[in-house]
């Protein structure tokens, strides 16, 4: 096995956790912490034949990393190392190492709030700030102080990390730091951008000018899969008749089987081109990449608590992403990275993101603490979560029935939305669809605001996405939503709704603040995560409170 920059600290890492139940790692990438450090422990004395927990930001970086972890043991997913992600797992009874996504383990610890049979949780990645990693974190610091009587070690684990503000949250906990393994990166700049540009004839010709000037695979950043699609339709223009180029895209909405072909090297006589989003930046490992091309944007969630809208956003990268991106070049040996910015726009990035729960619709955030029966400041939080954000999170859950007006607590309706992996909104939405006999259309209709190609496929249009036939995501997507649902007796029913008004009745129901009269119908518009979504609901003359 090569050695990697890691296996130098392993011994303190050891150290540290035999003596203290929480430690921080700082380790950049290429360093080798998410492969290496799992196994590494798997047999400390501490850990006493328990399980071993290691959190990923994104479901594409749980599966990698459980099948690198299996691979080095020569064996499959779900044996020693598994996996859980959304509607998805790979384990066994001998299963030792669990990577799971965010999201999964504060559901898991609703269930089992004192992680019975786990010695060890490892937050991968954590500088990625996600608004899951924070809430499971404090959730697991509540857990511990409240509920175990043996202990539970901490390993926080990151690229770029503020160390010591984290240590200081984990009782003073150790830092070890490690070196990276890192090539020298030649950078090459820019003109400025212009206000409204967009990056793909831009990106298409760098492409170009790096394909002929350097070796080596290429890793593209963009903002998003509009930006993908656009460029991959360009580049194949471009590159008709070099079969010897491979355009691969890599996104999270990507199919397991493209995903793991952006991952993979390319075959012998061959370059990729993997198209991706910030997906890319530090959770995963693409082989044979020696050079970047970075367009320096992200398309990031912003929410908006003065309207209760959350839209995607594209921005400008932060210099820390930059470098992180960058040094996605300098893994094999000496690469190229091409920033499509200025020197001087450079200058004026953001050192670091800001954390998602400081910019994020906490409705999620808010419907789980309720389920934990602690308040936001009953909780350690390396940032704590916005007042007027919580307030307005509140005041959207009371109005879908999950919260009860006075106090605060629980309603059952509140305790099967938080049992479901799915945002508030779309919890509530199949809920009230089994309810009024809909099942079938509240699955497709949720399946559908998931998925982020809406707008290509029928131009954000839920009358048109509905009557057209769905993509072979949308429908697996879909029965595994129906699935989710707890039995009620036959499906769909009974249906209390005319005919061709289910559609509207279950969106006005999950998003009841944006309904406005201007004529003989009201018109629904649903700004969610970027896109405008409309259908037209016919008015009723009285509301029907179901929960």
């Amino acid at each position: 096995m090569a050695h990697l920059p890691i296996d130098d600290v392993l011994p303190a890492l050891r150290d540290a956790l035999f003596r203290r139940d929480d430690v921080v790692l700082e380790a950049p990438p290429g360093a080798g912490k998410t492969t290496r450090v799992p196994l590494a422990l798997l047999q400390e004395p501490w850990l006493a034949g328990q399980t071993i927990l290691m959190l990923e930001p994104r479901r594409l970086a749980a599966r990698a990393a459980a099948a690198r972890l299996a691979a080095q043991l020569g064996e499959q997913p779900g044996e020693t190392a598994g996996y859980r992600v959304r509607l998805d797992s790979r384990v066994g009874p001998s299963t030792r190492i669990e990577v799971v996504t965010e999201g999964i383990l504060v559901r898991r610890l609703q269930d089992d709030p004192a992680l019975d049979g786990v010695g060890l949780v490892i937050f991968d990645e954590f500088h990625e700030r996600s608004l899951d990693a924070d809430l499971a974190l404090a959730l697991v610091l509540s857990a511990r102080q409240l509920l175990r009587d043996t202990p539970l070690k901490l390993l926080v684990m990151s690229a770029t990390l503020e160390g010591e503000r984290l240590a200081t949250l984990l009782d003073q906990a150790p830092v070890i730091r490690s070196s990276g393994r890192l090539y020298p990166v030649s950078l090459h700049w820019g003109s400025p951008w212009q206000p409204g540009e967009r990056p793909d004839s831009r990106v298409v010709a760098c492409v170009l000018q790096a394909l002929a000037q350097q070796s080596g695979s290429l890793l593209v950043f963009l903002p998003g899969q509009a930006e993908i699609r656009r460029v991959q339709t360009l580049l194949a223009e471009a590159l008709a008749g070099r079969p010897e180029i491979l355009l691969c895209p890599l996104h999270g909405e990507l199919v397991l089987a493209g995903q793991q072909q952006a991952i993979d090297p390319a075959p012998p006589g061959q370059r990729k081109v993997v198209l991706a989003t910030n997906i890319a930046e530090t959770s995963l490992t693409i082989d044979g990449v020696q050079v970047v091309i970075d367009a320096g944007l992200a398309r990031v969630p912003r929410f908006d608590p003065g309207s209760g809208m959350t839209r995607l956003e594209t921005r400008r990268i932060s210099r820390a992403s930059a470098t992180q991106r960058a040094g996605r070049a300098g893994r094999l040996g000496p690469g190229h990275c091409y920033r499509l910015w200025s020197e001087a726009q450079h200058a004026q990035l953001q050192a670091h993101g800001e954390p998602e729960i400081l910019q994020a619709d906490l409705a999620g955030l808010v419907l789980q603490l309720a389920r934990w029966g602690m308040a936001p400041d009953e909780l350690l939080w390396l940032d704590a979560p916005p007042a007027a954000a919580c307030a307005q999170a509140r005041e959207l859950l009371v109005r879908l029935g999950a919260l009860q007006p006075e106090g605060g607590l629980l309603t059952a309706h509140g305790q099967a939305m938080a049992t479901l992996p799915l945002p508030p909104r779309l919890a509530h939405l199949l809920l009230v669809g089994q309810a009024l006999g809909q099942v079938a259309l509240a699955a497709q209709l949720a399946a559908l605001l998931s998925e982020r190609d809406l707008r290509r496929d029928c131009g954000a249009d839920l009358a048109l996405a509905l009557q057209a036939p769905s993509s072979p995501q949308v429908r697996q997507l879909a029965r595994q939503f129906r699935q989710l649902l707890p039995e009620r007796g036959p499906a769909d029913s009974g249906s209390v709704l005319a005919d061709g008004d289910g559609p509207a009745v279950l969106l006005a129901l999950a998003w009841p603040q944006r309904i406005a009269r201007p004529g003989p119908y009201t018109q629904l518009r649903a700004h969610e995560t970027g896109r405008n979504l409309v259908c037209r609901l016919p008015l009723y003359k009285q509301t029907h409170y179901l929960f």
